[in-house]
């Protein structure tokens, strides 16, 4: 079921970005907020590096999607880490860990829009719930203090940089995600890198540099490489949703750490986030719909009602090679993947 793999590999990415928050938190204190983001996502370009497979198995990167993956390492590896390293400085790890919650509703919202991905009722419900949770969030910190506030802000402000970051990793679902994991990081550490020498930030500690490679490596190199994979299997806007957990784990392990800093206003924030998560997750769509001719490359399966050309000999498992599909129409559950991507 290409729905339940891909909401267990959004899952899986949620829970190591989700505890890599308080951890950022805490190794970065005292640090510049781009030297921060460079020390993550070269760890996040280790990981990329090491996983990479081969190209009769994936679909590689051409000099054409240069264009999407320096958009996604200006908002996703630059843009997005600064804001969060700025604002963790500034407010609870906890209620910033919430906050993140948000990024489901950008990236939901922006894959309608570009992408064109489907949104019944059910699905809009949770991104209202979201966005309502986000608003208490914003009162209740602005209760606590201004400081509290401005951090909190600068947290949604990464949430929107990752909305987009998202929904321009879309077109490159089909890609090995370790390349794009390792392009994606290089470009946005070595942007970072620079950024942090211009403004002469100063240099970290041996121990707060190899913990924030070993943070970045797991929650930002790993988590993208499932979180683009989840992508694959049932679209942008879903795999956001299901990754939504992600702040509330990181909330848990920020309270664990020690984190107090809260409001009286923070846990209904946070149940209205979690109901908008459930609504989400409880969707199920299915209808007849016809497929037009299609020639595409990417990993694929021969069991899977959509992939019926022929090899001789037949591989086993996934591969990767250009293919094309014939018209057809028929009727299943489905969710917006590669190959579900019609007008409703």
């Amino acid at each position: 079921m290409p729905a339940l793999r891909g909401g267990l590999l959004a899952l899986l990415a949620a829970v190591l970005f989700g505890v890599s928050t308080p951890l950022v938190q805490r190794f970065g204190a005292g640090l510049g907020a781009f030297t921060t983001a460079a020390l993550l996502y070269a760890g996040a370009a280790l990981v990329g590096a090491m996983t990479r497979r081969p190209a009769a198995r994936e679909a590689q990167l051409a000099a054409r999607d240069l264009p999407v993956l320096a958009g996604m390492a200006a908002f996703g590896a630059v843009a997005g880490p600064v804001a969060l390293a700025w604002g963790l400085q500034r407010t609870s790890a906890t209620s910033a860990s919430l906050m993140l919650t948000l990024e489901a509703l950008f990236t939901a919202l922006l894959a309608g829009w570009v992408h064109r991905e489907s949104m019944d009722r059910r699905v809009r419900a949770a991104l209202l719930l979201l966005m309502a949770g986000g608003a208490v969030l914003v009162l209740d910190q602005g209760r606590v203090g201004e400081t509290q506030l401005w951090g909190l802000l600068a947290v949604l402000a990464a949430t929107a940089a990752w909305g987009v970051d998202n929904t321009l990793s879309r077109a490159l679902a089909e890609r090995d995600p370790s390349q794009v994991v390792m392009g994606k990081a290089l470009l946005g550490a070595s942007a970072a890198a620079l950024a942090a020498l211009a403004l002469s930030e100063p240099l970290p500690s041996a121990r707060a540099a190899l913990a924030l490679v070993l943070v970045g490596g797991t929650g930002y190199g790993l988590s993208l490489r499932l979180y683009l994979l989840a992508q694959r299997a049932f679209g942008a806007g879903r795999t956001g949703s299901v990754y939504a957990c992600a702040p509330f784990i990181g909330a848990a392990f920020a309270v664990a750490l020690g984190d107090r800093v809260a409001g009286a206003l923070m846990p209904l924030g946070g149940l209205l986030m979690l109901a908008g998560v459930v609504l989400h997750l409880a969707e199920r769509h299915a209808h007849e719909h016809q497929h037009d001719a299609l020639e595409h490359e990417h990993a694929h399966r021969h069991d899977d009602g959509h992939h019926d050309h022929v090899h001789d000999p037949m591989p086993v498992g996934e591969h990767s090679h250009r293919h094309r599909h014939a018209p057809l129409r028929h009727a299943h559950a489905h969710v917006p993947d590669a190959h579900h991507t019609h007008r409703h």
